[in-house]
């Protein structure tokens, strides 16, 4: 569930980034599997959702620098940015001089995140589950990681009740909406969200149905995939930088396969902030009730 490695760094040109301060010196007496940083005075947040959590319990003054996920709430963006969690550099990461480095579950490359995990800088992993149970269990890790225990236990459980209410918004309806998750449009090819996925966890949160069925994680469809399907509704997020949304939306229902769905023939559309819909943090509930919002409007329990 964490993970939490003590070493030295196996490439020569890390060792001066690492061997800098004497919190550095006194994580390398912590054992395999500590789940509490000895120094959590200095954190690198890799994770979108890690951040705002780290925000929500009033604690951000532990952090001296992000990941470009972590884009809420906006005073993040005054911190440095140590790169894309995915696309993480250790040398990027090292540089901030930090005293523990708290990370997302996902996080990577795994050569990276290796020597991450072998430097003497404390290394938690975070498990990131797509339900409402994930989001409780991830508000309590990370609160125990940093020290803040009583503040997360408080915060878990409005979150809980928050989440509870707006699952509830939907629970009441019988005949659920078929959801088509579209992570990208490429030369007329859709990349679509299957099982297993944070968007199939936010579609089933508010009262949905994934429309794609039979895999795991995101996968291009073929039409045939896409018709089949018959989405009610078509789902995608907000990526930030220069994507050009209209022409996005506008090659997406120009696909004859699209247009013969339900969603297609209605142009039934939705789009939302990613790290709001996919974050699987605080703000999720108020992203399920939008959500469920848009499939189902007023029949919805108010």
């Amino acid at each position: 569930m964490t993970s939490f490695r003590i070493g030295g760094l196996p490439l020569r040109r890390l060792l001066a980034a690492v061997m800098f301060t004497a919190a550095a010196s006194a994580s390398a007496h912590a054992t395999e599997g500590t789940s509490v940083f000895p120094d959590p005075n200095r954190i690198v947040a890799v994770g979108g959702s890690i951040t705002e959590i780290i925000y929500a319990l009033g604690e951000e003054k532990r952090l001296i620098a992000r990941d470009s996920t972590s884009v809420y709430p906006e005073a993040a963006f005054g911190l440095p940015d140590v790169g894309y969690m995915r696309a993480l550099s250790p040398e990027g990461v090292l540089s901030v001089k930090p005293s523990a480095i708290l990370a997302l579950q996902g996080s990577g490359p795994k050569e990276a995140v290796d020597v991450l995990k072998k430097a003497s800088v404390p290394y938690i992993e975070v498990p990131d589950q797509f339900g409402h149970q994930g989001i409780v269990d991830k508000i309590m890790i990370v609160g125990k990681a940093i020290g803040a225990d009583d503040k997360a236990a408080q915060l878990a459980a409005k979150v809980d009740a928050d989440l509870k209410s707006a699952e509830e918004l939907t629970a009441n309806i019988a005949d659920r909406k078929r959801v088509l998750f579209v992570l990208s449009v490429q030369d007329g090819k859709i990349l679509g969200s299957g099982a297993d996925t944070a968007a199939d966890g936010i579609i089933k949160l508010a009262g949905g149905v994934n429309a794609i069925q039979g895999f795991s994680g995101y996968r291009q469809l073929s039409d045939e995939a896409i018709i089949t399907a018959k989405p009610d509704l078509i789902l995608m997020m907000n990526r930030g930088g220069n994507e050009d949304h209209a022409a996005t939306e506008a090659q997406l229902f120009s696909l004859p396969a699209i247009q013969s769905t339900p969603a297609g023939e209605k142009r039934s559309f939705v789009r939302m902030s990613g790290s709001y819909l996919l974050g699987f943090g605080p703000r999720t509930a108020d992203a399920i009730r939008d959500l469920a919002a848009k499939l189902y409007g007023d029949a919805i329990k108010q």
